[in-house]
């Protein structure tokens, strides 16, 4: 099957537990592919010699084990799907997702501007969009260095050196 798939410019996956993890970076790149062929094992994978022969790259979704690779699968196309021009509605909302500059999203708020109690704050309602960019970008550190240490840590090290001072660390 895999061999009257592959094209020219094909890309055979294997989704498996060791293969590279699967991140931000590495869907933007395989979004620019030409063609992708995704391989899913089923309980104890697919044979190794096909692996070594067909198999272009490997990736995992984690560090966790499912019954098969179709909802790995699954996984990795909607993730690369987003990177492909004009499947998203705003090209623009890919900068403020998470992981797209190394930090998680920040809250969001819809309307109504109170919801039992709770109000959306006041500085996204003050229409001042610098601020609003300093609070957003001041969130998206809380919450990461709160919510995953690690990837806070990564960022701070890349970024050290060109925070600007109204950034709370």
């Amino acid at each position: 099957a895999l061999d009257t798939l592959r094209e020219k410019n094909s890309t055979a996956i294997y989704m498996c537990p060791d293969g590279k993890l699967l991140t931000s970076e590495l869907a933007q790149k395989l979004a620019q592919k030409k063609h992708l062929i995704l391989l899913s094992g089923h309980y104890e994978g697919i044979d190794e010699r096909i692996r070594e022969s067909r198999v272009d790259l490997e990736i995992s979704i984690g560090d966790y084990i499912i019954t098969n690779g179709t909802l790995a699968s699954a996984v990795l196309a909607d993730a690369v799907c987003r990177y492909v021009p004009g499947v998203l509605g705003n090209p623009n909302s890919l900068s403020q997702d998470s992981f797209s500059n190394g930090l998680l999203s920040f809250p969001q708020y819809t309307r109504p501007v109170e919801f039992e109690g709770n109000c959306v704050p006041g500085i996204l309602l003050s229409g001042n969009h610098a601020e609003i960019g300093r609070w957003r970008l001041n969130q998206m550190i809380d919450r990461t260095k709160e919510r995953r240490p690690d990837i806070f840590q990564k960022w701070l090290n890349l970024n050290e050196k060109h925070l600007e001072k109204d950034v709370d660390l």
